[in-house]
């Protein structure tokens, strides 16, 4: 990548780095959290093109329904399943519990996403 970033980018990679250890987080949520919603692919863009030598928690973003998005067996999903067991994540056949490790509850989400409730 070059080294500009662009500033969806930029808000991108700085909400992957918020996603506390021992947590995870969907691309949709990073993209919502990030004022993107709707741009989950971008996240994964974004991640693939991160500045060469970001240390960024990539391990930490799944999918919406928690599964590691990598081929099963494919040195990628062997390398994120070996990051998440290091933080004690439980990723059983290729998917973790997001309502146990999930990074923020779904009614913060809201509370981000829209505001408080009334």
């Amino acid at each position: 990548m070059s080294a500009a970033v662009s500033p969806e980018a930029q808000r991108i990679l700085s909400t992957v780095a918020r996603v506390p250890r021992g947590r995870v987080a969907s691309y949709g949520q990073v993209a919502a959290v990030a004022g993107l919603p709707g741009r989950a692919r971008l996240v994964g863009w974004a991640l693939r093109h991160a500045p060469e030598g970001a240390s960024l928690p990539w391990h930490r973003i799944l999918r919406a329904d928690g599964r590691i998005a990598f081929p099963e067996g494919s040195d990628g999903y062997l390398r994120q399943s070996r990051l998440l067991a290091r933080e004690r994540v439980a990723v059983e056949r290729g998917r973790v519990d997001l309502s146990r490790y999930g990074w923020q509850r779904a009614a913060s989400l809201d509370a981000l996403l829209w505001g408080p409730a009334d």
